[in-house]
């Protein structure tokens, strides 16, 4: 079962940005899409550690503000040609409450869990 935090409201956050919250003993980077979807990454770009929650949202993925690294808030993996994940979180919205879960697997574990005999 999550135990679900509440961090804030989507009015906290501006379209296209993102809110930086102390949480689950780490430093989350919560964004918000133009399209008003909320996603909710690990605050620390794989490559040089750059702060993430500075970076510019674009569509589904955000850029690093130190290398223009592109990690996608879905998978939370660097897109090609750079390889590297930042942890993602849950997030749930109730109507314009936001609340952080849990850590979810990265995309490439879920892949590979789902690829086990």
């Amino acid at each position: 079962m999550t135990n679900w935090v509440y961090i804030g409201t989507l009015s906290d956050i501006p379209k296209r940005g993102a809110r930086k919250v102390k949480a689950l003993g780490c430093n989350v980077a919560v964004f918000r899409t133009g399209e008003d979807a909320v996603f909710a990454l690990e605050d620390s770009c794989p490559h040089k550690q750059g702060p993430l929650s500075d970076g510019i949202v674009h569509g589904r993925g955000v850029a690093c503000p130190l290398h223009n690294w592109v990690i996608d808030f879905e998978t939370g993996e660097a897109r090609a040609p750079d390889v590297g994940c930042v942890k993602r979180f849950a997030i749930e919205l109730r109507g314009e409450e936001i609340y952080l879960g849990g850590a979810l697997a990265a995309a490439s574990e879920e892949a590979l869990a789902g690829a086990e005999v």
